[in-house]
């Protein structure tokens, strides 16, 4: 896979997969400007970027925040003139019971899963239009695939990632912009670890659950995602990806 000189945002990539993704990207020759809500993290990894070689931008983003978006996209542009890859990665969850949840917690998780990939999409499309060229890929989850208990409103977040990705894919086809979704499985990063800390019987029990018998890891998820930002992916578009050591395979 060659990403030599490609220009990539990915959000959400001071710590766990986006890290991993933003790491991976680098590896492959992408130049990453690294977007999170911590901007410690993102210029944490933004270091590491830069000491392998690849230039890096951190930028402080929350999603949630459409002028915030802007402002990351205009930086982009300010650093690199370009944008040839994005990566909707920012994402939150609470695990509960959807009788037991509150309204603010929809809120929270409907503005961070779906409205923020809006925002960032609506923000580059232009851009990509114009250059006939792009590469669009967000995180979904096995959980908006097959439905995960209690997770009813982010599994429906991440479904309405997958309809939106697709509907999307066929509408830019025409400008030779990739749009594709990778969905996770459960994975070993600090958000599960976050949710999981109130049930530490969870973790085993998955792996008993997934035929690899492992969690999935940042770097697992971080390879589909590089392939489907390469030209190799040219010809895919419109298509979702389980990467879950084979817990789900519908």
């Amino acid at each position: 896979m060659h990403l030599k000189d490609r220009v990539a945002i990915v959000t959400g990539s001071g710590r766990g997969i986006g890290r991993g993704i933003a790491l991976e990207l680098a590896c492959h020759g992408a130049n990453v400007v690294v977007a999170d809500m911590r901007y410690e993290l993102a210029q944490d990894v933004a270091g590491e970027i830069k000491g392998m070689g690849r230039q890096a931008l951190a930028v402080s983003t929350d999603v949630t925040q459409r002028t915030q978006v802007k402002e990351m996209m205009a930086k982009a542009m300010e650093a690199f003139g370009k944008i040839d890859i994005l990566v909707n990665n920012a994402g939150w969850d609470k695990i509960e019971p959807f009788v037991k949840s509150t309204e603010e917690t929809w809120d929270k998780v409907i503005a961070i899963n779906f409205k923020g990939v809006l925002y960032c999409v609506r923000e580059v499309l232009d851009h990509m239009i114009e250059r006939q060229y792009g590469k669009i890929i967000s995180i979904g989850s096995d959980a908006g695939r097959v439905g995960s208990s209690g997770e009813a409103v982010y599994s429906g977040t991440k479904g309405a990632v997958i309809a939106f990705s697709k509907t999307l894919a066929r509408e830019m086809a025409r400008y030779k912009i990739n749009v594709n979704v990778v969905c996770p499985g459960p994975s070993d990063t600090p958000l599960f670890a976050e949710i999981g800390q109130d049930n530490p019987k969870l973790v085993e029990s998955l792996k008993r659950v997934i035929p690899w018998g492992r969690l999935g890891a940042p770097e697992d998820i971080a390879h589909a995602v590089a392939f489907l930002a390469s030209d190799e992916a040219g010809f895919i578009t419109g298509q979702t990806l389980s990467v879950s050591g084979g817990l789900t395979m519908c």
